[in-house]
């Protein structure tokens, strides 16, 4: 067997190809591992939004909240249901939303985009993860008051504390920004539902309504009556169903970073195959004489190999690192069902990591495999004759 440290001697003797290759793999796997983790943050900000034990109700028909409408009486009878949580007042954990889409300019020269407002009253507050004011105070009810995230603050013009946004034509002042664990709620605008629904002149009306169960039986049984109940004419599903249906944006952005991962790993695995018969065509004699030395064919072919996928593993291991200041960066993307934007950071877990170096390590056994076999079938007097 052929010592590993003439590997690596070998890539220090060449260093200038082995510098240039590796940055040029570490590129492929930068540019990946990004789109990737561009997908896993979008979907960790939609997924924690979702409470196992939580039920969202929209009308029949209806894809999303936006599109869903729902006479406030209907709503009531949903509260009286039994088998809703109650809290220590004993009133139900069960919110009534209203949820539109206003077209916002973003800051600087970033154009427009839809910006989700939601009107909700304070349980609603309770059925987020980790809700709290940050900066600020909550809205008061009857002042057209408005609160967001710093996120959304950061990316939408009059937004900070202070500031005023037109709803229908009627100022609505921003008097605090909360933060709720990096869920979906952070890329909206809360007010209170009253006010949300006088300016908008839609009384009596809500988008969803959502309210949260002791176990997963009582949870069951409460969807059934919904949905079997005319009286209701309701759509219920699980939190998690819910949004699971708006992973659509996610899944589109890492099939799109999938499709692109494959032709610059195919392009990286060439790059790597031109690296590699280069370093055949130039080190023939060498190669003879490892063969005269008495090293079989399976250890200039593993010898070879090797090489190809440490040059591989080296510029996979520095794209891995090139990610690293971008995680926990915030950033948007639309949302593909209600044509909003939702905000959320990049994420660069464990699981994006080991595709990137498993990116790397396939373009150093398939980029390395033809020259390797290569390699093997020079001949021995041929190749010692060479200069």
């Amino acid at each position: 067997m052929i010592p590993v440290k003439y590997t690596f001697r070998n890539l220090r003797a060449r260093w200038v190809t082995t510098v240039m290759t590796a940055l040029g793999t570490g590129l492929v796997v930068w540019a990946s591992v990004l789109s990737f983790g561009l997908a896993d943050g979008l979907e960790h900000a939609l997924m924690i939004s979702a409470d196992a034990l939580d039920v969202v109700c929209l009308r029949k028909g209806s894809l999303d909240e936006v599109s869903s409408g729902l006479d406030k009486q209907t709503a009531d009878r949903v509260a009286t249901l039994d088998g809703i949580v109650r809290d220590e007042t004993g009133e139900p954990l069960c919110s009534q939303e209203y949820v539109v889409t206003l077209m916002k300019p973003r800051r600087g020269d970033g154009g427009s985009t839809n910006l989700i407002v939601r009107g909700l009253k304070p349980v609603g507050r309770r059925l987020r993860p980790g809700f709290r004011i940050v900066e600020g105070r909550d809205v008061e009810p009857g002042k057209n008051e408005i609160i967001t995230s710093h996120r959304v603050a950061e990316r939408f013009a009059n937004l900070a504390l202070g500031e005023k946004i037109k709803i229908n034509n009627t100022e609505f002042t921003v008097v605090g920004h909360f933060e709720a664990s990096g869920c979906a709620a952070e890329s909206e605008v809360w007010t209170d539902i009253r006010d949300l629904t006088t300016v908008r002149k839609v009384q009596g009306v809500v988008s969803s309504i959502s309210f949260r169960t002791p176990d997963a039986a009582t949870q069951e049984r409460l969807i059934q009556i919904i949905k079997e109940d005319e009286d209701f004419n309701l759509k219920a599903m699980t939190e998690v169903d819910f949004f699971k249906d708006q992973m659509t944006s996610a899944q589109f952005i890492k099939g799109v970073g999938y499709f692109i991962a494959l032709f610059l790993t195919i392009g990286a695995m060439f790059a790597a195959a031109n690296t590699m018969y280069a370093a055949v065509a130039g080190r023939s004699r060498e190669i003879g004489t490892l063969r005269a030395l008495g090293f079989s064919r399976s250890s200039v072919l593993m010898s070879f190999m090797l090489e190809s996928v440490v040059l591989c593993l080296l510029g996979g291991l520095v794209g891995c690192l090139a990610t690293v200041p971008f995680n926990g960066y915030s950033t948007g993307a639309a949302n593909l069902q209600t044509f909003s934007e939702i905000t959320f950071s990049f994420s660069f877990g464990p699981r994006v990591l080991l595709e990137g170096v498993l990116m790397a390590l396939m373009m150093g056994l398939v980029g390395g495999l033809a020259p390797a076999i290569r390699a093997v079938r020079l001949n021995v007097l041929q190749a010692l004759r060479d200069v």
